[in-house]
């Protein structure tokens, strides 16, 4: 019988394996370097196994930014959890956006970013998900009316803060915290918060 080697596959769900594999590529060395054979070398299969599972590396970075998104979603109501208010959750939630976005920017940029347009039905649920997470929370904090307008406001101030922290185009006399307080905080009149 043959020796197996440390990185010889053996786990049950090899979609999910290259998908790890994928994002840990991802993070490390970013979407040039991200290829179906990386992921095949990575999870420790041959590199012919993927294809099994993607049709071509845009259905991998599909599912990659799906994970993302469920990261993200658990993420943003772990910063809000425990707030006492809808307003306060809004907030806490507005800080945790930015530092998701910070502590994962290659992840976050595929997300929201990559030039080909990425599809699949898990992707669409998760960003669905996401998009769910921020209308009812700003429905709660500044009532029913108008709350897709008001929820496109506060996430557009919050990615568009992110976009800005992560590819380092604030000014460097910004102090990133200071700065990020004032968005939040101003969003909360701008949206019409309930009392």
């Amino acid at each position: 019988m043959a020796k197996k080697t440390a990185k010889t596959y053996h786990h049950g769900d090899l979609r999910e394996a290259l998908i790890r594999a994928g994002r840990t590529i991802l993070e490390k060395e970013g979407v040039g370097a991200l290829t179906l054979r990386a992921c095949a070398r990575k999870a420790g299969v041959s590199h012919a196994a993927p294809q099994h599972h993607f049709a071509g590396i845009n259905d991998l970075l599909a599912d990659i930014a799906a994970t993302g998104f469920e990261d993200f979603v658990r993420s943003l109501d772990k910063a809000a959890a425990h707030a006492p208010s809808p307003v306060e959750r809004l907030k806490a939630m507005g800080h945790g956006y930015v530092a998701f976005a910070r502590e994962r920017p290659a992840v976050y940029q595929l997300m929201f970013g990559v030039a080909a347009p990425l599809a699949s039905e898990r992707l669409q649920a998760a960003k669905m998900a996401a998009w769910k997470q921020l209308a009812n929370l700003v429905s709660e904090a500044a009532g029913p009316d108008d709350k897709e307008a008001k929820a496109m406001q506060v996430w557009s101030a919050v990615h568009g803060f992110s976009m800005l922290a992560i590819s380092q185009r604030l000014p460097p006399m910004v102090n990133i915290p200071q700065a990020l307080k004032r968005v939040v905080d101003g969003l909360v009149p701008a949206i019409g918060s309930q009392p």
